[in-house]
């Protein structure tokens, strides 16, 4: 059965809810309490979880870039290193973070980019554990993350069918829980890049497999196309606000846009019905002006 389990929510192709993931990524600047609020907004927006990004900056990034001088206008500091630095969250942030959102009600977890990362996150005892698209071949990773057995959520962004078929053997021969979700990287992702009809594809390559979608697309409509063609887990980014410094923030959505996205998701799943054509109690008002009155003349 195509099933997945977070932290004993199921993530299934029956009736079971959809599971939206809010991805806050580094939109809050740095800032623990602008994190807190956007973890207590995408609670009120109606999202399952909330995600960050975890970076061993020393460990991933070469001394070249990591020392080379930085002069974005989404920078943080004056070298790479220090913009990085600047964003990044420790054991103490994180923890409170993580209870935080334990005391809302909300999961928490976060992409793990090396092997410094995912013992961080492994230790901070997280319900899952995502994988970047840029990793889904990076396989001392996974294996060092397939290792605790926590649930795997991978993007599989900017890779071809070959490689998807690789990791899910991979996978599957360490035993993982996993997703897979269909995702374009590029940000934002134009209509005619997001080539939805993959989560199609992939349901019928992995029939075992939840799939899902991360959106990069800079709107709220693609969440219930996704789900009518399989899609169970949905990443979004997340802001407070599209006009804040950072990188990610022009193309995430806002609250207001989350929650639209999260109601219509929703909603459409409430609307397919039953497929049982009947007439209800609530459209007699309507039936009854609609009627023709018809006169007949006998003789």
């Amino acid at each position: 059965m195509r099933q997945l389990f977070i932290a004993g929510r199921r993530i299934a192709d029956d009736d079971a809810p959809p599971f939206i993931i809010a991805e806050l990524g580094h939109n809050h600047g740095g800032s623990v309490e602008t994190c807190k609020r956007m973890i207590y907004v995408a609670h009120e927006c109606g999202a399952d979880a909330v995600k960050l990004q975890k970076r061993d900056n020393k460990t991933l990034y070469p001394t070249k870039m990591y020392n080379r001088p930085y002069d974005s206008e989404h920078a943080y500091g004056a070298t790479y290193g220090e913009h990085r630095e600047a964003l990044e969250f420790g054991w103490d942030q994180y923890c409170e973070l993580k209870e935080y959102s334990n005391e809302l009600g909300i999961m928490f977890f976060a992409t793990a980019f090396d092997i410094p990362s995912a013992n961080f996150l492994v230790r901070l005892g997280v319900p899952a554990i995502k994988i970047a698209s840029g990793d889904l071949c990076n396989y001392p990773l996974l294996e060092h993350c397939a290792g605790p057995g926590i649930p795997l959520i991978l993007s599989t962004g900017g890779h071809s069918m070959d490689d998807v078929w690789r990791t899910y053997l991979f996978l599957r021969e360490h035993h993982v829980n996993y997703a897979f979700l269909q995702a374009t990287a590029i940000y934002p992702a134009p209509h005619e890049r997001l080539n939805l009809r993959v989560i199609e594809t992939y349901r019928e390559a992995f029939p075992e497999t939840v799939i899902g979608l991360s959106d990069h697309q800079d709107g709220i409509s693609m969440a219930p196309v996704a789900w009518m063609l399989g899609a169970r887990i949905f990443e979004k980014h997340f802001t407070l606000n599209r006009a804040t410094k950072g990188s990610d923030n022009h193309f995430s959505l806002e609250p207001e846009q989350f929650r639209r996205m999260v109601n219509d998701l929703k909603g459409v799943i409430l609307a397919l019905g039953d497929g049982q054509k009947r007439a209800y109690p609530e459209e007699a008002p309507a039936m009854a002006k609609m009627k023709s009155i018809l006169w007949r003349r006998d003789g």
